[in-house]
């Protein structure tokens, strides 16, 4: 039986250069990168009388967007187009993000959806949702028993 003298570092620099020619070729296959789909960050504040929802989607025109607002979610879906460039010389790469999406931000109280005020400035989208009556109030008792 022959020894074999194991070399660990030699099997990460195998799977290393294997995941960069994967990532690689997905990279440059135009199709499939417009499939890629992203999703918005976001961030709620919620005050005694409303909630603050805070969307972050730079790039994309307010008239592409679609903001719905239910009692207990939100929901914003649109679409950031592509530009159509022709370029004779030189190659064009973009690290840019087109095509559609959805995002639904569940609410922790029910809203006033007939109240909502909106904005949108400077690729971020804020939403003022103010709180059903009811909630505002709601004092929960906690029994211990």
């Amino acid at each position: 039986m022959a020894l074999v003298r194991w070399a660990p570092f030699r099997e990460i620099e195998t799977l290393q250069r294997e995941l960069n020619q994967l990532f690689d070729t997905l990279g440059s296959d135009a199709t499939r990168a417009d499939m890629v789909s992203f999703t918005p960050s976001a961030e709620i504040h919620e005050t005694p009388e409303a909630i603050q929802l805070r969307v972050e989607i730079p790039g994309i025109d307010a008239k592409d967007l679609d903001i719905q607002v239910m009692a207990d979610a939100v929901s914003i879906s649109g679409e950031r187009k592509s530009e159509t460039r022709t370029e004779d010389k030189g190659v064009i790469r973009s690290e840019f993000r087109y095509g559609s999406f959805r995002r639904v931000v569940p609410m922790p109280t029910r809203i006033q959806n007939d109240k909502v005020k909106a904005e949108y400035k400077d690729g971020i989208l804020s939403l003022t949702l103010p709180k059903v009556e009811e909630e505002k109030n709601k004092v929960v008792k906690v029994n211990l028993a």
